[in-house]
């Protein structure tokens, strides 16, 4: 027999975790609409080329392709060596991409500056395990056309909202940008060749801390002086360093461009302008994300019960002009929608008046019906279920399902008779 499971690293939803799901979405869209971001829809597949060119960075390696219509075995066995000729299809493994290509496709239709959400499933070839699918849902939104401080502040102003709203206080963006770490890594003396890895080994600072770094630079072979200056730096007393002028400077070697630091000093005083003094924001010299991806910019979004993020994002002002000919700035910021719903305690939509009507068998059905009508008329969310005799299952069910309250509902009862019971 077939299997009954969905595919591996894909998921079904009973309906009280879609329910779930669904309050959170509710929440998030709200509190970036409130933000003034306006949401897009973009078609879940996009051309092969477009997605393999170069601009996804990682993530273009782990692309579900589609084979194209009408090849025969022949054909099949001729492209084997060749996935662009097996595929002109691909279903995106982000929301980024299909943004670039929607703005490129629609910008006369479009403000000058434009704000925009998406919130909707990806696809990646992953390997699946606790916490990684391979379908996922993203919720991202993305500033096109502002260079300036103010697009960065804004979606993290939106996405610190976001977490107030879904009552996850607390939350913290730790923020660099890689052309502080491109500075650095010159100042230090790595020669460019080498660059892109040594960042991929500073990005495991967290996990093996900087002995760890170290050693892994050196038995990689990168250039012993350039180490030698890495560790020094990172032997120097750990401090948290303040988000302004004086505390960025002091938690970076010199060498740093001013206009990079102008720039981060600029964004913290946004943040700090809408957030209070206490604006949640943290210099992280040796924050690392998407290597090829972002230009300037990078953040991610933390929280205090856990110790991963639940979101990140950066500036990626040289995608959008791959598809225009001409740059066009852009900086996006992804919040981990999969990882906030675990987080959240499973509670009832507040304020949700939900019943179950639990009836005889031998009450009329025209009757049982209006009863519903009316109820739901008055707001309510009802279900039917004729009376069983295991009741204990049958409202543990209900209750499971999202429904707070009970009626019984006999041959004679009226409308205004129902006597609603709570169901925990």
């Amino acid at each position: 027999m077939a299997s009954v499971n969905p595919p591996r690293g894909m998921r079904d939803f009973l309906p009280a975790d879609k329910a779930r799901r669904e309050r959170v979405l509710a929440v998030i869209r709200e509190r970036y609409r409130a933000h003034g971001f306006d949401e897009i829809e973009t078609p879940v597949m996009e051309d092969y080329d477009r997605l393999h060119a170069g601009i996804g960075g990682d993530n273009e390696k782990l692309s579900f392709s589609i084979l194209k219509r009408g090849m025969d075995a022949e054909g099949i066995r001729a492209a084997a060596d060749d996935p662009a000729a097996l595929a002109d299809l691909g279903l995106r493994y982000d929301l980024t991409v299909p943004l670039a290509r929607f703005y490129a496709t629609n910008r006369a239709q479009l403000p000058t500056v434009f704000r925009a959400v998406q919130m909707a499933p990806v696809w990646r070839a992953e390997r699946p395990q606790k916490g990684r699918y391979r379908q996922f849902l993203q919720c991202d939104i993305d500033i096109i056309g502002d260079a300036t401080a103010r697009a960065e502040a804004e979606l993290m102003i939106a996405s610190l909202d976001v977490l107030d709203a879904l009552g996850l206080t607390g939350g913290s963006i730790r923020v660099n940008d890689r052309r502080v770490l491109d500075a650095m890594l010159d100042v230090f003396g790595f020669a460019p060749g080498e660059r892109p890895g040594v960042l991929i080994t500073i990005d495991k600072l967290d996990k093996v801390g900087p002995s760890g770094v170290v050693a892994e630079l050196r038995g990689r072979g990168a250039d012993a002086g350039a180490v030698d200056a890495l560790a020094a730096y990172l032997d120097r007393p750990s401090t948290s360093p303040s988000f302004d002028e004086v505390g960025i400077r002091a938690a970076l070697p010199d060498g740093i461009p001013d206009e990079v630091i102008s720039h981060l000093v600029a964004l913290g005083d946004t943040v700090a302008a809408a957030r209070g003094a206490d604006a949640p924001l943290v210099f992280d010299p040796f924050l690392v994300r998407g290597m090829g991806y972002y230009t300037g910019t990078i953040f991610e979004l933390a929280h205090p019960s856990v110790d991963y993020s639940l979101g990140g994002g950066g500036r990626y002002d040289g995608m959008i002009g791959r598809f225009l000919g001409q740059q066009v700035p852009a900086v996006g910021f992804s919040i981990g929608f999969e990882r906030i719903v675990d987080l959240l305690p499973d509670t009832d939509a507040e304020g949700e008046r939900s019943i179950v009507l639990v009836h005889d068998r031998d009450v009329p059905l025209a009757r049982l019906l209006a009863m519903k009508a009316q109820l739901v008329a008055e707001g309510a969310r009802v279900r039917i279920e004729q009376r069983a005799k295991n009741m204990k299952a049958l409202l543990e069910r209900s209750a499971a399902d999202g429904y707070t309250s009970f009626a019984s509902v006999g041959t004679d009862t009226a409308a205004d008779e129902l006597e609603f019971k709570p169901l925990a």
